[in-house]
């Protein structure tokens, strides 16, 4: 029967170039790393390194790394959070993915606090949810719920979106033509101005667009930025549109760099979830992370 030790002695010299140097990687003895290695080759049927002056990877030996790495690693990442908790220790390195300006706004105050280290992920969801499925995250705060097998979307926060603007963009006209619930000329109005995007398929400004005006978007951005907090300093800086969420907003409103130009006669809202495998992890990590969310 194959011994884990084996593989793990396999990767140190794979990765070291040395039986002396994997031996000081794994505090066992040389002798010991040479009767790893010749054990794992012995039970595969294959020479895994070419003996040279340094040890050499043979083709089979490069292969068996690539294929061996990854399942190895995840493993070893299992061992030692389950060796942790069952020690009262803190909570090994959480892995977490996330939309860039959620972590921001959201989450960065109440590191200090935290007591856990994390490594962190910016992208979109999509992207990290994949991650999330082979293994490489432990959580991810999803702007939408996918039909991926084994994991659970939990809601954490909903998020509503308003048009944002640079405070000294005169607005009487737009605000008079929304009084009077004139929204054809008001969407007019819109259209003339410079407006800001997240992405180029418009999903945010679309979104705000079918629920308030019940048609897709007539707006060409001229300048699109995959950064909402991005967005708002060219804004502020520049003046033009977009739409972004209120808590992203907020604190600009609150030093006068940016204004809330509408919300919609309708609120267009969507809901954040932390997605995770319950079968990867435990309540008690889940309710941690989920505290720098709420």
């Amino acid at each position: 029967m194959v011994n884990l030790e084996w593989y793990r002695t396999f990767k140190a010299v794979y990765q070291t170039g040395s039986l002396t140097a994997a031996s000081k990687a794994l505090f066992i003895s040389q002798p010991n790393v040479s009767q790893h290695l010749s054990a794992l080759e012995a039970y595969m049927g294959k020479q895994l390194f070419e003996r040279k002056p340094k040890l050499v990877p043979t083709d089979d030996g490069k292969l068996f790394y690539t294929q061996l790495v990854g399942p190895l690693e995840k493993l070893e990442h299992l061992e030692v959070s389950f060796s942790a908790m069952s020690k009262g220790q803190p909570f090994p390195t959480i892995r977490l993915g996330t939309v860039k300006e959620v972590f921001h706004t959201v989450a960065l105050s109440k590191l200090a606090a935290f007591p856990a280290d994390i490594v962190t992920s910016f992208g979109l969801t999509q992207d990290l949810l994949v991650k999330l499925s082979n293994g490489d995250l432990d959580f991810v705060v999803a702007t939408q719920r996918t039909d991926k097998k084994d994991i659970f979307f939990e809601p954490i926060l909903t998020e509503s979106f308003v048009i944002a603007g640079n405070p000294s963009l005169d607005t009487k006209q737009f605000r008079a033509l929304i009084k009077k619930k004139d929204l054809l000329k008001a969407e007019e109005w819109l259209q003339q101005q410079d407006w800001y995007a997240y992405s180029t398929d418009l999903a945010i400004i679309r979104r705000f667009w079918l629920t308030n005006f019940k048609k897709r978007p007539p707006i060409q951005p001229r300048f699109v930025i995959p950064d909402m907090n991005t967005i708002l300093l060219a804004i502020s800086q520049n003046g033009g549109l977009t739409i972004a969420a209120d808590y992203l907003v907020n604190e600009a409103k609150k030093e006068g760099r940016i204004a809330e130009i509408w919300k919609g006669t309708i609120p267009t809202t969507n809901v954040l979830y932390l997605a995770y495998d319950k079968a990867k992890t435990t309540t008690k990590k889940v309710e941690l992370i989920k505290s720098l969310f709420l």
